[in-house]
């Protein structure tokens, strides 16, 4: 029995004491105790791999502050590193993948990952939180949408032009539908998993969706997004869905329709600018 569901019925959209806000910022990076860890863990990976160390940092801000949900501590490219990618982090750069996928050969090899095995660590992690929490707070868990992963597996890490990702998108837009559907199975296998473990809400990111033209994003982010929402085990609600795509504030009509429980805003818009132009369809 939830204590504080503040949270979970903002994204129902039933009425609350006070609104919670959220701002999507990793809590623990600002923690002694959160630094203490990870140069005890050796590398991010490591903290991310290991179930009781990601549980403790999961719940370290909840330690400090009354917060109203916690949320798993994780990392997006989980997915394309159980692909077998070679994910590694360098410093002052960020993630990187040794061998990135840029052509159909390369598509057409990866295999879907079992998120209860390769990635079962995830999974162990959220079973740990949810215990641990007691029912003192709801549980987010996440992934990435599968236009954000593609860009990170594409280009082989950061990027500010995708001249990789876009070269393939111009080039053979069916390679990439191909590589965004196995994404998509991904995905949701994967946040089916997390809510079998015990998310009590989850919330997709799409990171990169920004970058996209209107068609672009309809069809190479949103309509993936799209299929993901629809194949969720959410009980008929009851596990609220976040999309968030930073930039794309210009698509929230198109996002609302979705089927998701609530959108994420980033600063390029205005909070009563999209109540308008939302209504009540969904939570912000």
């Amino acid at each position: 029995m939830l204590r504080n569901d503040r949270f979970l019925k903002a994204l129902r959209r039933q009425p609350v004491d006070r609104t919670p806000v959220w701002l999507m910022r990793q809590a623990g990076r600002y923690l002694p105790e959160y630094r203490a860890l990870r140069e005890k863990a050796g590398s991010f990976l490591d903290l991310c791999q290991n179930p009781e160390w990601a549980c403790e940092i999961t719940l370290q801000p909840l330690e400090r502050f009354d917060l109203d949900a916690a949320i798993l501590f994780s990392d997006i490219l989980t997915i394309p590193d159980a692909m077998g990618l070679g994910l590694h982090f360098i410093p002052g750069e960020g993630p990187n993948f040794h061998h990135p996928v840029r052509d159909r050969a390369a598509i057409d090899a990866l295999g879907v990952p079992d998120p209860m095995a390769e990635l079962k660590y995830v999974s162990d992690a959220v079973s740990l939180i949810r215990r641990e929490l007691d029912g003192r707070v709801p549980l987010i868990g996440f992934a990435g949408s599968p236009w954000t992963l593609a860009t990170y597996m594409v280009e082989g890490g950061p990027s500010k032009n995708y001249v990789h990702l876009k070269s393939l998108m111009y080039n053979d837009p069916a390679a990439l539908e191909r590589l965004l559907g196995k994404l998509a199975e991904a995905v949701t296998a994967y946040l089916n998993a997390q809510i079998a473990a015990g998310a009590q809400a989850v919330q997709i990111f799409d990171t990169w969706g920004g970058v996209l033209t209107p068609e672009q994003y309809r069809r190479f982010s949103l309509a993936y997004m799209r299929q993901i929402v629809a194949d969720l085990n959410t009980g008929e609600g009851e596990v609220p869905v976040i999309l968030f795509t930073k930039g794309g504030g210009m698509w929230l009509e198109a996002m609302a329709e979705t089927g998701t429980s609530a959108l994420g805003l980033d600063w390029t818009i205005e909070i009563g600018e999209a109540r308008r132009r939302v209504g009540d369809r969904v939570a912000l």
